[in-house]
């Protein structure tokens, strides 16, 4: 039996359509096509880091701690903030991934990669000794979701940090 046209034709563009986003997913991760573009505004300036938007896809500890959506504890520094701050330097260097842009006068900029196509997430550090913590803002560059990915990598810093430190 033969396939009619429009079928054989319908079949073909399915086809052509599937394995072009396969070969883009593939291609677009290894040339960083999904890796977005490095915020200009990044670091930490007069007690803060930049101002965030309203998508849900970053946390911060400098965010209002009312917003449950954004905000999140920061690092406990605990009573040696530099012995902290070299631990932190340790935990996310070691982390899969984890590309370290930054890393000067109690500032840590690390890039993440997603493992699959490559999105990137900023992770922003800022070592506050005054208050004894370290203040983060972590989020992804690309999308609006982030599957809560950036909440719990924070977590994971957390508790790596908490182990080193006791």
């Amino acid at each position: 039996m033969a396939i009619p046209g429009v079928l054989r034709y319908f079949l073909f563009t399915v086809g052509a359509v599937a394995i072009t986003l396969g070969v883009t997913a593939i291609a677009g991760a290894k040339m960083g096509l999904f890796a977005g573009k490095r915020p200009a505004d990044l670091g930490w300036n007069n007690g803060s880091f930049r101002a965030a938007d309203w998508r849900p896809n970053w946390v911060s500890s400098k965010a209002d701690p009312k917003d449950e959506k954004h905000y999140i504890e920061a690092l406990a520094a605990g009573a040696d903030p530099k012995r902290a701050w070299a631990a932190l330097a340790t935990v996310v260097k070691a982390m899969p991934r984890a590309t370290v842009v930054t890393d000067k006068d109690g500032y840590l900029h690390v890039e993440f990669a997603s493992a699959g196509m490559g999105f990137v997430d900023d992770a922003e550090f800022a070592l506050d000794e005054k208050a004894g913590v370290i203040q983060v803002l972590s989020g992804a560059r690309m999308g609006v979701r982030d599957f809560d990915v950036n909440r719990k990598r924070v977590e994971a810093i957390r508790a790596d940090l908490e182990a080193r430190l006791k």
